[in-house]
């Protein structure tokens, strides 16, 4: 007698997100020289693979089974899942430009830590690197630029949890870059104190004086900042609640750069939106 049992599942994903999935597979078979019936899967049910686990967060072992094929060949195609759409993935100079082209009154950014499994690598004064203080768990620190409502336009490259927001903007050229967009076109960016002095285009709140009050400008100030800032937590939330592969990354941290870079174009094509 049979053990398991057969049911019907939905995906939570539009059709045509699945089929624009199935054609980048498909175009990059033809770029690999891939031979007809040489896969186990046609491109239309890779990309169905590659949905499960990025939004339902289906384990490979699962979808090994579900698909009829060995884990190794699983692991394999999703992660050329995940090249084809890291692909679509706006680097920083065409994230910012749209946003011109959007005139936007401003942007957003902030950044997020995305939960890992343990990784025991020591930094060079031997702590262990990819481990969040403010957090108090493992992960990958992403930055996120956001539009005023709270849609997110860029990723980061991930770096060790350890390090702190600012370090992490910096080693991206995201300060230089900020702050030049502010003083050309007059579009700041509302930070939070953890961008304390990066430049006059990052605008955060003003803190409070060692044994002293802040004045009533200067509080009013900060409810603005932190009103108008706070919107880009819908960014972060956006990207970790649409994809449960984000919640939490079983894979080696560096991962987290392609994952991110693969989600933020499913994204846009789940709502139809760039900027």
């Amino acid at each position: 007698m049979s053990v398991s049992v057969t049911y019907t599942a939905v995906l939570e994903v539009k059709q045509p997100t699945a089929e624009h999935l199935a054609r980048l597979l498909r175009d990059h078979r033809i770029t690999a020289g891939t031979r007809e019936g040489r896969r186990a899967l046609g491109c239309f049910r890779q990309a169905v693979l590659v949905l499960r686990w990025f939004i339902d967060g289906t384990r490979l072992s699962q979808l090994a089974c579900d698909n009829g094929l060995p884990v190794s060949t699983t692991y394999r195609y999703r992660h050329e899942g995940l090249t084809v759409l890291a692909a679509g993935a706006p680097d920083l100079a065409t994230a910012l430009e749209r946003a011109k082209a959007a005139w936007l009154t401003h942007l957003n950014f902030d950044g997020t830590v995305i939960r890992t499994d343990r990784v025991a690598t020591p930094d060079p004064n031997g702590a262990d690197l990819w481990w969040s203080g403010k957090h108090k768990h493992h992960g990958g620190n992403m930055q996120v630029i956001a539009t005023p409502d709270g849609w997110p336009i860029w990723v980061s490259p991930v770096r060790p949890g350890r390090e702190h927001d600012t370090t992490c903007a910096r080693q991206h050229g995201l300060l230089h870059a900020l702050n030049r967009i502010a003083a050309e076109l007059d579009m700041p960016t509302p930070v939070d104190l953890g961008y304390e002095n990066a430049g006059d285009g990052l605008r955060h709140p003003v803190k409070k004086p060692a044994g002293g009050e802040l004045t009533e400008a200067q509080q009013t100030y900060n409810k603005v900042i932190r009103g108008i800032h706070g919107v880009c937590e819908r960014a972060n939330s956006l990207l970790k609640t649409a994809f449960k592969a984000l919640r939490r990354v079983s894979l080696d941290p560096i991962r987290l750069t392609k994952i991110a870079a693969a989600a933020l174009p499913l994204l846009h094509l789940e709502y139809d939106r760039t900027a």
